[in-house]
């Protein structure tokens, strides 16, 4: 068989690889494949072997440069962690081969690189033996103490390429993790690898100069306390910055700042960095001083704050940042307060602005978690028989206490039409969350808002979290339902980029799935839930509930697109839909009546008589006296099914309409529920090929395994509410009102009062009044819902032939059981 080439096998490794956390069944196949391949030990006369392990593993450490690591990390502890108590321990021994041959590799790859021919390739490779070393470094720092004295000289790599800088970041970051390792180093050594990275600090931009200045903390800190090196350095860097603050000062409009606008920008972060990692308020730095560094730091990074400039201002939020994590109490000064929440909440501030904040939060709490999860480990070291959980609890309550002052305005942060603000906001609530440094269901309808953002990522996680908070806190999830689904709303708007268009509730992809499906089908399962949160869907469409009209369209469509699987639960939309129409439709229908004019010198005799009872009828639904008579007499006019007859009825009502077009406009706008209502009942008629017996035989008090098939969905059945599309389109409610669109609106008030007139018809009636009832009923739905889809249609009329006088109209006779 034909051995695989190398770029095969590296493709085929990072698929398996980022199943590392996976399903146990997974997760297990993974590591002991990955144990074979790579920590098994290679026999020392097999060099072969041993470099073609060394370049497999570094090519799939190339391949994720961009997706990150984590999974080398993970799975090197996965296995390093089963073999812990074995006596025998070959994972360990493959590592240190590893990291031994590895660091060959890399002298051979400086002995190669003199070959300018081979430059690039070459120097790819010396970038992903590094990276792998410190992965290593890592999770094993013990594996590169011996090896620390040869890694020193590549900080001082003369950078002219990426490659260059990302091999000093990453000997940068070994050195840190190591030197504090190693037994008596020598004082040359060490004194080296501080002259080296402060040259690095002062010469090179931001990435190198953040991981030099950390690598020198963990020198300078645990290991030569050489703090008159630092303290001079540091010094270097905040003089500056306060004789820039100075001379601006005195004149805001000196063109000095813009001169110096370099050393300005890496004096604010320098000074960040280094306050991040060094304490200056130590007497070590400041000797007998009675001055507050670091309250004269927040004073001098605060004042570039207010800086014109955003460049300038950005650098002096980062360095705010880094300062944070060294003195987090900072965060609770008043000005910290408001400059932080004004940029998050200010919807015209900078997106970078905002941006920074966000990530400056996120680092904050990604330290504090590191810190307290060292804390735990050192603590198991000294004493195991000690209660453990008092190690964290002043560092976790400082760490809950900045996050109640800062978590409105970093949820309210995810109304934002750029991806990158959602972004790190969840990243921020993700880690919050996960710490458990605040009450979770605070924050539920704001995760249900972004398992609507149209990136999978942010939905993924945003679901992930849901569904980490369903597994502890059952009924969270139920109780903020309907206020997730309004809030997901707000966050379509805000992403929202056309304005003219109205906000839908699905993805506009094949699948057209409800945009909140995870939220329902984390709720489907427990019924009582179920339908509590589909009543309040349904209540919204209420004319007193006052719910914008977008935001019904919105809702219609989630429930038109919702992952249904048992018959029980359109059936359950349906028959309430019912419910609604009978009392919402009645109250639609007075409070038009009531706006009307009662001129009689207007009106034509017949017309008004037939006004005035259809009116009084209608306006006081099925209960009211000559219900019998009169929709036998208004079906018989309805079976001619005269055009005449109806535009002398829209000609009387248009005579009376009064002269203020307000009552006119609200009908419009309060009937758009009843719409909505009406097409998503059709709709779902359609979708499950329900007959109209089925819908009206319905009884929600019915035992549950009645209705427990599963659903025959119909495919190719889209919901398009035409009408409310249209009134949303044109801004019917802000446009003025013409002779023609009054009358389509008189023509669907009549429309409505026909359904309502036959919403309910009576049983004992006779087969063909039956039907003519139906028809009318008919009739009006069609011409509600704009003409309707022939497909509508003939379900009616099929349902008609099939369940006659049983069946009692297309609504299900809610009133009458």
């Amino acid at each position: 068989i034909e051995q695989p080439t190398f770029p095969k096998i590296t493709e085929m490794c990072v698929k398996m690889i980022r199943r590392v956390n996976d399903e146990e069944g997974i997760k297990k196949l993974v590591n002991e494949t990955f144990q074979k391949l790579w920590f098994t030990p290679t026999p020392h006369h097999d060099k072969e072997a041993m470099t073609r392990k060394i370049l497999n593993i570094t090519d799939v450490v190339a391949a994720c440069r961009d997706t990150g690591y984590d999974w080398f990390e993970q799975l090197l502890q996965n296995l390093l962690k089963s073999e812990e108590d074995a006596s025998y321990k070959p994972v360990k021994k493959a590592c240190t081969q590893l990291v031994d041959n590895l660091v060959e590799h890399i002298l051979k790859y400086e002995e190669s690189l003199s070959d300018s021919d081979n430059k690039g390739v070459n120097s790819g490779r010396l970038v992903a033996c590094i990276t792998t070393l410190f992965l290593f470094s890592k999770i094993r720092p013990q594996l590169m103490v011996k090896h620390a004295m040869t890694m020193q000289p590549y900080l001082t790599t003369k950078c002219s390429t990426q490659n260059d800088f990302m091999v000093i970041c990453n000997v940068a970051k070994i050195l840190e993790l190591v030197v504090p390792l190693m037994e008596h180093p020598s004082e040359t050594f060490l004194a080296t690898i501080e002259e080296d990275l402060m040259k690095l600090i002062i010469k090179y931009g931001m990435t190198v100069v953040q991981h030099c200045v950390s690598c020198l903390g963990a020198v300078v800190n645990k290991v030569t306390q050489n703090y008159k090196f630092v303290w001079a350095c540091f010094n270097r860097y905040y003089g500056a910055l306060s004789k820039l603050k100075n001379q601006h000062q005195e004149d805001p409009n000196s063109t000095i700042l813009t001169a110096n606008k370099p050393a300005l920008l890496r004096s604010l972060f320098t000074v960040g960095a280094l306050c991040r990692h060094f304490d200056f308020d130590q007497e070590d730095f400041k000797g007998s001083s009675k001055v507050n560094i670091k309250d004269k730091v927040l004073e001098l990074l605060m004042y570039f704050t207010k800086h014109s400039d955003e460049e300038v201002q950005t650098k002096a939020i980062i360095g705010l940042g880094f300062a944070f994590i060294q003195h987090p109490s900072l965060m609770f000064e008043q000005e910290v307060k408001t400059l932080y929440n004004s940029i998050l909440s200010d919807k015209n501030c900078s997106v970078n602005l905002k941006i920074q904040v966000l990530k400056n939060l996120q680092t904050y709490l990604q330290e504090e978690d590191t810190r307290m999860q060292q804390a735990d480990r050192d603590w198991k070291k000294v004493a195991k028989q000690e209660d453990l959980k008092e190690m964290g609890d002043i560092s976790s309550g400082m760490s809950s206490s900045i996050m109640q002052l800062y978590l409105k305005q970093v949820l309210e942060a995810f109304f934002h039409n750029q991806s990158n603000v959602r972004h790190f906001a969840l990243n921020v609530i993700a880690l919050t969350l996960n710490q458990g440094l605040i009450h979770p269901v605070q924050c539920v309808p704001y995760l249900i808002a972004m398992g609507t953002d149209p990136e999978p990522s942010m939905r993924n996680k945003a679901d992930q979290q849901l569904v980490e908070i369903d597994k502890k806190y059952a009924g969270f999830i139920h109780m903020k339902a309907v206020a997730g689904m309004k809030m997901s709303y707000q966050v379509q708007q805000a992403i929202n980029t056309c304005p003219k268009d109205p906000v839908r509730g699905f993805r506009h992809d094949e699948s057209s799935s409800a945009l909140c499906s995870h939220l329902y089908s984390m709720i489907r399962g427990n019924r009582q839930h179920r339908r509590a949160f589909l009543i309040s869907l349904l209540n919204l469409f209420d004319d007193t509930a006052k719910t914008e009209v977008n935001m019904l369209l919105y809702i219609a469509d989630n429930l038109a697109c919702f992952p249904y699987q048992t018959q029980e639960e359109p059936l359950f939309i349906m028959h309430h839909i019912d419910i609604t129409l009978s009392v919402s439709g009645s109250n639609l229908l007075q409070s038009f009546k009531e706006s009307m004019v009662k001129d009689k010198k207007k009106e034509r005799k017949p017309s008004s008589d037939e006004e005035t009872e259809s009116d009084s009828n209608s306006g006081s639904g099925s209960e009211s006296e000559g219900e019998a008579s009169k929709p036998r007499r208004l079906r018989k006019r309805v079976d001619s099914d005269s055009d005449s007859d109806e535009e002398n009825d829209i000609n009387a009502v248009m005579k009376c309409l009064p002269e203020n077009s307000a009552p006119l406009i609200e009908f419009a706008n309060v009937s758009q529920g009843i719409l909505l209502l009406l097409m998503l009942k059709q709709h779902l008629k359609n979708l499950c090929g329900f007959s109209d017996s089925k819908i009206q035989k319905y009884s929600p008090s019915e035992s549950a395994k009645v209705y427990d098939k599963a659903i025959n969905r119909k495919t190719g059945v889209h919901f398009h509410p035409k009408q409310t599309l249209d009134f949303l389109r044109s801004d019917m409610a802000n446009s003025k009102i013409t002779e023609e669109v009054k009358r389509s609106i008189v023509k669907q008030y009549l429309d409505f009062k026909l359904l309502m007139e036959h919403l309910d018809p009576d049983e004992e009636e006779e087969d063909g009044e039956v039907s003519a009832s139906t028809n009318a009923r008919n009739k009006a739905i069609t011409s509600l819902l704009g003409g309707g889809s022939p497909k509508n249609n003939a379900a009616e009329t099929e349902d008609d032939e099939s369940d006659g006088e049983d069946r009692g109209g297309g609504t299900s006779g809610v009133r009458r059981r």
